[in-house]
């Protein structure tokens, strides 16, 4: 577990996700806006089905690695991080992360890319893949934060696809 503080001096504990997180993780989807929903799933996404839960929170730490933010005082889902190796090229993975609409803007989701990278080229991930919206500024600025180098793999139907490539 990790102590982070946001640049407006708040402190959260950046942990592993575990599979007891399905009931807060389903919480944490309510406070999202409904535009920082449809930004994370590219679509609307009013809940998440148990399969979903499952997916999300069941995750190895090798082929899926996950962490969640939390308040230190309650424990409440803030932001999610996350990895999945791609099964079609071992040293690729797709990446996502999503912050709580009142904490966007604060550097949480930087410190949480740059987990996210580290994590990754320690389990031998060298290119990390991100699908978002094509206008979601936000997220292509995360992509940069963990690139060292970023190439834009298309763009389709509003949809934007690019690739980091990790630092040695």
């Amino acid at each position: 577990m990790d102590l982070v503080r946001l640049e407006d001096g708040t402190a959260l504990l950046v942990r592993p996700i575990e599979a007891t997180d399905k009931a807060m993780l389903a919480a944490g989807l309510t406070r999202l806006s409904e535009t920082s929903r449809q930004r994370r799933f590219l679509g609307p996404k009013p809940r998440l089905t148990s399969a979903e839960l499952r997916y999300l929170t069941e995750v190895d730490g090798h082929d899926h690695y996950a962490v969640v933010a939390t308040t230190p005082a309650d424990g409440d889902i803030v932001a999610t991080a996350r990895w999945v190796r791609l099964p079609s090229d071992p040293e690729a993975a797709e990446a996502a992360v999503v912050v709580c609409d009142e904490l966007q803007g604060k550097g949480l989701g930087k410190q949480l890319a740059r987990m996210l990278a580290d994590t990754a080229r320690a389990e031998g991930i060298r290119r990390i893949h991100a699908t978002m919206l094509s206008d979601n500024p936000p997220a292509l600025a995360l992509m940069r934060v963990i690139a060292a180098r970023l190439s834009d793999g298309g763009h389709d139907n509003g949809i934007h696809e690019v690739v980091a490539d990790l630092a040695a």
